[in-house]
């Protein structure tokens, strides 16, 4: 059951940076070939403090992948305090919440297979960022790095060797990075209604490789079926690998 506490993964306390007023901030490296010190995942920087900033200015970011749909943007957008990263809005899911074509699913054993079925057009052009020259460091995130990021961080680890195993526990990871080993906590979401952010747990992003897999064969297949090239999944080793 996708509700169920998840299994207790050990945390790797080196992952997790702290920068203040951004939740889940951790390093994506060390997972496949992918380098440390180059991409990081994480919560919004909506409420990012002056001391966080300068943390991410040491950091050298150059660049910030924001996941989230245009009403989330609005309603909490990322704060700077003078930092001059480029910041590339690449929604993972349709409009908002309220689309009455393609709304939101509730739960979670829903969300992910629909995240693997809209994702296509944002993944690609994350790849192809990711893969360009000039590009890192660079931080993806969404609302609280868990879902959306999780995703998107994940193919990126599988398209760079990563196996399944070690792909999940760092996907694994945003339970202990934001609070909900012991359970489901309740937020207030971008519209002010009080939801629940429940754990992750392995079944979830499994489902969203399982739809990738039964509608497409692989991942490649499924990136080149929204465009991307083999000269942008080359891009991406080349950029990100060690």
């Amino acid at each position: 059951m996708t509700d169920d506490l998840p299994d207790r993964e050990p945390d790797l306390p080196s992952a997790f940076l702290d920068i203040p007023g951004v939740r889940n901030f951790r390093d994506a490296g060390g997972v496949g070939s992918l380098r440390r010190g180059v991409l990081f995942r994480s919560g919004s920087f909506h409420t990012l403090a002056p001391e966080g900033a300068q943390r991410l200015k040491a950091l050298g970011l150059r660049t910030v992948i924001d996941l989230r749909s245009p009403f989330e943007l609005e309603v909490w957008p990322d704060v700077r305090h003078g930092l001059d990263h480029e910041t590339l809005s690449l929604p993972t899911l349709p409009a908002n919440r309220e689309d009455t074509d393609q709304p939101w699913p509730e739960g979670q054993a829903e969300l992910y297979p629909f995240m693997a079925a809209t994702a296509g057009p944002s993944l690609v052009a994350a790849i192809r960022r990711l893969g360009t020259p000039g590009t890192l460091p660079a931080v993806v995130h969404c609302a609280v790095g868990k879902d959306r990021t999780g995703l998107t961080i994940a193919v990126v680890q599988s398209l760079l060797g990563a196996s399944e195993a070690d792909v999940t526990a760092d996907f694994l990871r945003s339970n202990a990075g934001l609070g909900l080993l012991d359970g489901p906590t309740p937020y207030i979401d971008e519209t002010g209604t009080e939801r629940v952010s429940r754990p992750i747990a392995a079944e979830l992003l499994a489902s969203s490789f399982a739809w990738i897999r039964a509608h497409h064969g692989t991942l490649p297949a499924y990136l080149h079926a929204h465009g991307a090239t083999e000269a942008d999944l080359a891009a991406l080793h080349t950029n990100l690998s060690t």
